[in-house]
């Protein structure tokens, strides 16, 4: 069964692997993993990492840009960048990806508003405001003393041109304050990109249950997360790692069905999807970071067969491979 992939962070791999001098990254490192895996799209994502100063991270960020343009206008023949409604109209071409652009973090944007008619125009129609820190739009899950903050004032100024803009919100990353900002100003559906169940895993990094229910009466989705870290509970250093998990229990692809689970079963199956984040080419620190079963992209089948033993109708687990996305999706576009 075909797969969309709500959070993918391929393009900064693209930025990464073009400074070492590589051309045609998703041709030549992602997309037969992708095909093997009957992933036939999802959200390509560009993140940049907090390690950059604030003066650097929009150099950077200017620089990933121009790579995943390079990236694109050089290989014509797999790209299918959704823009539009109109686009998910049409049927999708079997020989390309078909590709909903994202942001995820605008920190590079700082408190100019402009950047998002400028990513728009790009081409990106999703973002998260903030990765785990806090910047001048809001503070994220690894906030810390910040925890308490929220949107600020040009923070929810974004909010509102977004959702006037056509680009949706994503509050994956973002803290409990800044969340429940996002679901009382946004008047469209919003997605939880990459997020599991803090029932299930205890983590600032996934939902709580009235969380969960915010997303699902907005409307929205809610893609759940390979990384390993937000599966199980293990030990941190940090309050929303990425890196360092507790390997010696690692889960298994039976343990994220759990969340799907979870999730469907508190609001109904039309409000999950799949985000499954891997991160195993990011780094090296990241390669082990993904579920038994569920190592990369080429193993996404063995999730749909775990579904089905559960006893999902396969209409529904269509809703949950791809349909539940592209349906908000819709609703946002212009």
């Amino acid at each position: 069964m075909k797969i969309f992939d709500g959070h993918m962070d391929i393009w900064c791999d693209v930025s990464k692997k073009r400074k070492e001098g590589c051309e045609n990254i998703v041709k030549n490192f992602h997309l037969e993993r992708l095909k093997k895996g009957e992933v036939f799209g999802g959200v390509f994502a560009a993140w940049l990492d907090n390690k950059y100063s604030d003066e650097d991270s929009e150099k950077e960020f200017i620089y990933m840009l121009n790579s995943v343009s390079h990236e694109i206008n050089s290989n014509p023949e797999i790209f299918n960048i959704i823009k539009s409604r109109k686009d998910l109209e049409k049927e999708f071409p079997k020989e390309k990806l078909t590709i909903l652009m994202g942001v995820e973090g605008l920190r590079a944007v700082g408190n100019n508003l402009d950047w998002l008619d400028t990513l728009y125009n790009l081409g990106y129609r999703l973002a998260t405001l903030t990765w785990n820190e806090k910047n001048i739009l809001g503070s994220g899950a690894g906030a810390g003393e910040n925890s308490c903050e929220g949107l600020t004032e040009i923070g929810k100024m974004a909010v509102r041109k977004m959702n006037e803009i056509g680009m949706i919100v994503d509050v994956s990353h973002a803290n409990e304050k800044t969340f429940w900002d996002i679901a009382e100003i946004s008047t469209k559906p919003f997605i939880a990109s990459h997020s599991n169940a803090r029932t299930l895993c205890d983590v600032p990094r996934n939902l709580t249950d009235e969380q969960i229910k915010a997303v699902a009466q907005s409307g929205g989705v809610i893609g759940v997360n390979g990384y390993i870290g937000f599966i199980k509970k293990c030990d941190f250093s940090s309050p929303a790692p990425i890196e360092n998990p507790d390997l010696s229990s690692k889960p298994d692809l039976k343990d994220l069905a759990d969340h799907i689970d979870y999730i469907a079963g508190l609001v109904g199956v039309d409000y999950v999807g799949l985000g499954f984040d891997f991160c195993e080419y990011l780094s090296e620190e990241l390669k082990d970071t993904n579920p038994k079963n569920l190592e990369d992209a080429s193993k996404c089948q063995n999730m749909i067969e775990e579904l089905r033993k559960r006893g999902y109708s396969e209409n529904d687990i269509e809703k949950i491979a791809y349909k539940n996305f592209l349906r908000v999706i819709k609703e946002n576009l212009k």
